[in-house]
């Protein structure tokens, strides 16, 4: 078996150090290490995306403490650790649930967000292994948005 190097972004990301290692890993797991440039969106795709597009689906994954402190205009708030849940749900469920439609699997601009980036990628790994290909990580989170929007 010959292993190859990959980018892991497991818990040392909390203190911003990423560190190359070879798979298979005891640390990393397929789904934490799926984090790809493709599946990240940038503040002034996001902004564009907000003014322009009628499809935007922004989920934001962060806690309702988190939320109650500000919010992206439009987003839905469904927590990180439900999200496979949420995303599984048939059609009506979710309207029942959120209050709105679920994407459909080829929805293509459907952005989760957290505060700094992890938590939006790890949901993001989530919705693309529940068969979302087009779902994208905004990188800067609510962090980045609140700072570039004077909030």
């Amino acid at each position: 078996m010959v292993s190859r190097p990959i980018t892991c972004h497991h818990n040392k990301a909390f203190r911003g150090v990423f560190e190359t290692v070879y798979y298979p890993s005891l640390y990393c797991s397929p789904a934490v290490m799926a984090n790809t440039d493709g599946n990240q969106i940038s503040y002034t795709d996001l902004k564009a995306l907000l003014e322009k597009s009628q499809n935007l689906f922004i989920v934001d994954v962060r806690t309702k403490e988190e939320i109650d402190k500000g919010r992206i205009p439009g987003s839905i708030h469904v927590p990180v650790d439900t999200v496979e849940t949420a995303f599984a749900l048939d059609a009506a469920e979710f309207q029942a649930k959120y209050g709105v439609a679920k994407p459909s699997l080829d929805a293509p601009e459907l952005v989760f967000h957290c505060q700094m980036g992890r938590r939006g990628q790890l949901a993001t790994d989530k919705a693309i292994a529940l068969g979302f290909q087009s779902a994208r990580n905004y990188t800067g989170g609510y962090k980045e948005w609140s700072e570039k929007e004077g909030k």
